[in-house]
């Protein structure tokens, strides 16, 4: 062989393997960064990308290991425990290359979803405020608290990776962040006292179907496969859940709190059955069992009575004594007529922490939410009411009792007279237009200023006394 041809096939070999090498990096999914929560005490999902079958080592500094090898497509998954809270640690994955995570912390991480009233931000939006956010975010910095927001994506297939990054809680990130998503971790993380990690991920003006996969739609709600061959927009079946939702499984979580369904007010019967399935559709995908899943109720809204904003309402309270371990944070007292982003936003976040502090977390002592109608009783020319969810009773917090409605055997709903009776822990309502008193609903419009709460001050949710069938269209 001569020279020339030597320095030709030493050269290719240099080039070759200089190539291998650039396609042989040690990759983590982008939730995997620097100053990240990981979910304690648990087995946490860690995965990435590498050259075909290669081996991968993750070694943790709270003394765990974890050992996996890439499959042929160099894609590799593995698990490592976790356990209780502190840090922070690091975690070196040594693959083709080394990686070395820092400012690790293994806390509560919680998932953020919804549309705009989830997305909004603790600064606010443009001419929308939040409620006392300035000083809030003057005091937000908390090494304890961190955050990761989704970048928005819309996809046709589901993705495995997102754009994002983990981000220590100061004045400059929180502002950025979820401010409903803000308010509940801060109250977890001041309580428990151990780190707590939020990730968001929401889009406004979406509805339920954009955040539920393919397989769900395609065979329980048929009618929206219209979308999959239309041009994709964020409210377009599935395109959210695979762009946003899909890269985030199975990083491991405690649970979910969620703030939507405005974008599903015109079908109310139909959010019924979507809005569990969407919730059976993450937990199965997650594979962590009915993790908690806390969500709010529409806030009250508009200078007319809007369509299908209460009975979208009622889809909701028939999802929380419906599905297991979820619950709803009820707000019809702290809507605002000409706003669809009510400002106090705290009152929203510390609701749905109520939920998680006394559900998730077996706190004792604390009330999580408002008065649950229970029965009704026709006692002469009066209805009486009866709740759960209020032990001590029933209270207006010293405000008139309004939006109540009677009606008889006709079906024709009049507006009512109403008295809490505070011995027997019942309301009593009743309509001089009504001789045969049959049904009694409360807070049947779109705007209400909410005034029936029980004892600890959180409001009932609008109901009727009729079937869910009639309720929804109503």
């Amino acid at each position: 062989m001569n020279k020339n041809n030597l320095k030709y096939l030493l050269g290719l070999f240099i080039v070759c393997v200089g190539f291998s090498s650039l396609n042989a990096q040690t990759k983590l999914a982008t939730i995997f960064n620097n100053h990240m929560v990981l979910q304690r005490n648990a087995e946490v999902s860690i995965w990435g990308k590498d050259s075909p079958n290669k081996t991968i080592e993750l070694q943790a500094s709270w003394g765990k290991q974890a050992k996996t090898k890439t499959n042929s497509k160099g894609v590799w998954k593995t698990t490592i425990q976790t356990i209780n809270a502190g840090g922070p640690y690091t975690l070196e994955v040594k693959g083709s290359e080394t990686i070395i995570l820092e400012d690790i912390l293994l806390g509560e991480v919680w998932l953020c979803g919804g549309q705009s009233n989830m997305a909004m931000r603790l600064k606010g939006n443009t001419g929308q405020h939040i409620e006392g956010s300035n000083r809030v975010i003057l005091n937000s910095s908390n090494s304890q608290l961190r955050f990761f927001t989704v970048s928005t994506a819309v996809s046709e297939v589901p993705l495995d990776n997102c754009k994002g990054n983990w981000e220590v809680s100061t004045p400059k990130t929180a502002a950025e962040f979820s401010a409903v998503g803000y308010f509940f971790g801060k109250m977890i993380q001041e309580y428990l006292g151990i780190p707590v990690g939020l990730i968001s991920s929401n889009v406004g003006g979406t509805p339920a179907q954009a955040w539920t996969s393919k397989e769900i739609i395609s065979s329980e709600f048929p009618e929206f496969n219209k979308d999959f061959s239309e041009k994709l927009t964020t409210k377009s079946a599935t395109v959210l859940y695979n762009g946003m939702i899909n890269p985030l499984i199975p990083y491991g979580i405690k649970g979910a709190i969620w703030y939507q369904g405005e974008g599903n007010r015109w079908d109310a019967e139909q959010y019924s059955r979507l809005f569990p399935a969407m919730i059976k559709n993450w937990r199965d995908e997650w594979n962590q069992g009915s993790f908690p899943f806390y969500f709010v109720q529409l806030a009250p809204y508009g200078n007319k009575n809007l369509e299908g904003w209460v009975q979208l309402q009622q889809s909701q309270l028939k999802t929380m004594l419906t599905v297991p371990n979820t619950g709803m944070a009820v707000i019809n007292d702290i809507g605002y007529k000409t706003r669809i982003h009510p400002p106090k936003k705290r009152e929203v976040g510390e609701r749905l922490a109520f939920w998680a502090l006394a559900k998730s977390y077996d706190v004792e002592g604390i009330a999580h939410s408002g008065p649950i109608y229970k029965s009704i009783k026709i006692d002469g020319n009066k209805a009486e009411i009866s709740f759960k969810e209020a032990d001590l009773g029933i209270t207006s917090l010293g405000k008139p009792l309004t939006d109540f409605e009677i009606s008889g055997e006709d079906g024709i709903y009049h507006p009512a007279e109403a008295k809490i009776i505070i011995k027997e822990k019942t309301v009593q309502v009743w309509s001089d237009k009504v001789s045969k008193r049959k049904n009694v609903r409360y807070g049947w419009n779109s705007y209400i200023e909410g005034c029936l709460f029980n004892t600890a001050g959180l409001p009932a949710s609008a109901f009727s006394t009729e079937s869910w069938e009639i309720k929804f269209k109503n």
